[in-house]
């Protein structure tokens, strides 16, 4: 009892301690647990592109990676929905609506994995030629993405699980059980890929296997721990006013995940117009700059969790604050990172291909878009910020604006007279200079936070 005690008061330091040292403290598991799922992910691509070859690379890495995300990417941003929600009654101290939002978003994600599931199985060939797959690559597509989704419940479970664990202030648990879940997917993908010859279903096939592992761990976790998020099998079940609550501030960001992978189809769509080669090139740059993600991704999670704690605590200067200092870290790490990227990018596409005409595509890849990230950077921070206070419908609209809409527009007027790879990857900056300039306006002159305190220090 007294080592739980001891574990709340670590936790609770996001509403006291040092706000630069909280945050990093805080972000450090999730990078590197961020670390370890882009390595999850990828593990497939770099056996799969060095044992089968670049249409199975193709199939693996590109095309299902995109049309996966618009399917999942809905209900991982619901869950984001949860996170806010335990995140704010924690820093509150609400016993009872801490039960009841873990024990509903837990009952939540099994019934949505059961609907993707589903879904998922059955429109897979539809969707895949919907996106112009090529010929030589749609049958690896098709079979990775069936087997894929028959593990979806496992990886929402992980995702929702994961997710009330660092609303809590928890992310090592999180990181502990992504280490091991990667270390055994790697090893099945060895298995079953290389050792029993099953092609891209064996690299399916542990991937799921793993994400089972992961939800068996985190649900442990919560069923074990002593605190007041702590889950009993027996009480899962909705509380229909705690999800409409989940929902109502998930669903903008679910929608948002929607909107981000739908245009992300689109330009999978024309890239795959462009050949074998060229769709083989952005799946493995996918990988490569999945660095940089893991990264902001990780940086927003942590400013969504800091803002929603303090401001159930009430601490509105802590929050303001907050937003600064995790502004000012994602510059100094996006310049390093580009920096990275730029020096050694061509060692790290040869992880998953050695086709010198796949490579040369990507070394133009990399220098061309790299440098552009830090036009990102300020979407991922205020949007996190905008989330921990439950203010998600107008980033919603912001973000289905500028860079949906915008890259819808680009692919359809503009990408026809520039049809190549980079013009298609031109779309990629211009709607994140749009967006962030959008946020920047909404956040410091009309948000929820802007009628508390003016950011115009940022």
């Amino acid at each position: 009892m007294n080592k739980e005690k001891k574990e709340v008061v670590k936790v609770n330091q996001i509403t006291e301690g040092v706000i630069w040292q909280q945050i990093l403290i805080f972000f450090l598991p999730i990078l590197f647990g961020t670390f370890f799922q882009q390595l999850y992910n990828t593990a497939d691509a770099m056996i799969v592109g060095h044992f089968l070859g670049k249409q199975a690379l193709a199939a693996v890495g590109g095309t299902t990676g995109t049309l996966i995300n618009l399917l999942v990417g809905f209900f991982v941003g619901l869950s984001s929905g949860a996170t806010v929600v335990i995140s704010q009654h924690y820093g509150a101290n609400k016993e009872d609506k801490v039960q009841w939002a873990v024990h509903t978003s837990i009952a939540f994600s099994i019934l949505g994995g059961i609907v993707l599931t589903v879904v998922g199985i059955g429109c897979s060939r539809w969707m895949l030629d919907l996106m112009n797959t090529p010929d030589d690559v749609v049958n690896h597509a098709l079979i990775y993405m069936r087997v894929y989704f028959l593990g979806t419940i496992g990886n929402l479970i992980y995702n929702m699980g994961s997710g009330i664990l660092r609303a809590v202030g928890d992310s090592k648990r999180p990181l502990l059980y992504l280490i091991i879940c990667c270390m055994t997917n790697i090893a099945l993908d060895f298995l079953f890929v290389v050792g029993l010859q099953m092609g891209v279903m064996g690299a399916a096939l542990a991937t799921i296997l793993s994400q089972i592992i992961s939800a068996v761990l985190v649900m442990g976790s919560l069923m074990r721990t002593r605190d007041i998020y702590r889950l009993h099998l027996r009480k899962i079940s909705i509380d229909w006013i705690m999800l409409k609550r989940i929902v109502r501030i998930g669903f903008p960001a679910g929608v948002q995940s929607i909107l981000y992978s739908v245009s992300n189809v689109i330009i999978q769509s024309a890239v795959n117009s462009l050949g074998t080669n060229n769709v083989a090139a952005w799946a493995a740059y996918g990988k490569v700059d999945g660095l940089f993600w893991m990264m902001i991704n990780a940086l927003g999670i942590a400013a969504t969790t800091f803002v929603g704690q303090n401001y159930g605590a009430k601490k509105m200067d802590r929050v303001h604050r907050g937003v600064r200092t995790s502004m000012i870290m994602a510059f100094l790490m996006t310049g390093l990172m580009v920096v990275f990227m730029w020096l050694i990018g061509d060692t790290l596409i040869s992880l998953f291909t050695t086709d010198t005409a796949v490579r040369e595509i990507c070394h133009g890849l990399i220098h061309f878009l790299v440098p552009t990230f830090f036009t990102y950077i300020s979407i991922e921070i205020l949007s996190g910020a905008l989330r921990g206070v439950g203010d998600a419908w107008i980033p919603m609209f912001i973000t289905g604006i500028g860079i949906c809409g915008v890259r819808i527009v680009w692919m359809t007027a503009v990408l026809p007279h520039f049809h190549s790879l980079k013009g298609a990857a031109f779309c990629y900056p211009l709607s994140w200079v749009i967006t962030t300039i959008a946020y920047f306006i909404y956040y410091l002159f009309f948000s929820q936070l802007s009628k508390r305190k003016e950011l115009r220090s940022i």
